[in-house]
């Protein structure tokens, strides 16, 4: 579904991306781990188009958006959908007001389709009964659940995660996890995460992928990174345990 060919990006004379290649699989789940400040964020806003390499391809469905004008990006866009770092709901509409936010943008529902799907979407990550709270009222763990509902609002083929787990306690944290799997499974969406929680990452990923100095330097399964003899691998894997 999503191929990332030889990208390169400098801001100024850094060099953030690196002649990055990476294929992301269909359906699944793909975590990019790497430093803080090494790229990752750099790398989803590629993803979905809000930045735009330097040189190299960006293939999505088969187009090459690298290109692609204003309008038919949008129409690009409107396979993903994103769980920003900190949620990022409007404080000022109640809980189910922002997951009927991207309804309301881009399809044309009546007032009681948004609500039965407002419903569902709060069902699906466990806020029944949560519609008319504020954001304020939620805890950081509940504010998450509630991104994710208006993530995946609109039925996206691609949901974007922003450090999902980071300001969770480890309890929150293995729950953030658990919905994030179950929900992959329900709506077979394509997942890519960017992390720097090595536990979370082997709790969600069907594929790492590992950022190092602008390249990835490493793939595979949990398991294959775990016994990885990478030398970047091992070293990112015992400090983040250590």
């Amino acid at each position: 579904m999503i191929k990332l060919i030889k990208i390169t990006k400098s801001f100024n004379s850094q060099k953030v991306l690196d002649e990055l290649d990476l294929n992301i699989d269909s359906e699944k789940i793909t975590v990019i781990i790497g430093q803080s400040g090494g790229g990752k964020s750099v790398l989803l806003k590629h993803i979905i188009g809000l930045i735009r390499p330097d040189s190299g391809q960006i293939i999505i469905d088969g187009i090459d958006i690298t290109n692609l004008n204003d309008k038919k990006l949008n129409e690009v866009r409107k396979k993903f959908g994103m769980l920003f770092q900190d949620a990022a709901l409007f404080d000022s509409m109640t809980v189910g007001e922002n997951v009927a936010f991207p309804l309301n943008e881009h399809a044309r529902l009546s007032r009681k389709e948004v609500d039965k799907i407002v419903n569902e979407k709060l069902n699906l990550v466990g806020l029944e009964n949560m519609t008319h709270k504020m954001p304020s009222e939620l805890s950081g763990g509940m504010r998450k659940r509630a991104g994710l509902a208006r993530a995946i609002a609109l039925d996206p083929k691609i949901v974007l995660f922003d450090e999902p787990t980071t300001g969770l306690d480890p309890i929150m944290r293995e729950s953030i996890d658990e919905l994030i799997v179950a929900t992959q499974k329900r709506t077979k969406a394509t997942f890519i995460v960017i992390s720097h929680d090595i536990e979370s990452t082997f709790r969600i990923a069907h594929k790492v992928a590992m950022l190092y100095q602008g390249k990835i330097v490493a793939v595979g399964t949990p398991d294959e990174m775990r016994s990885s003899n990478n030398s970047f691998v091992k070293r990112f894997i015992k400090d983040l345990r250590d």
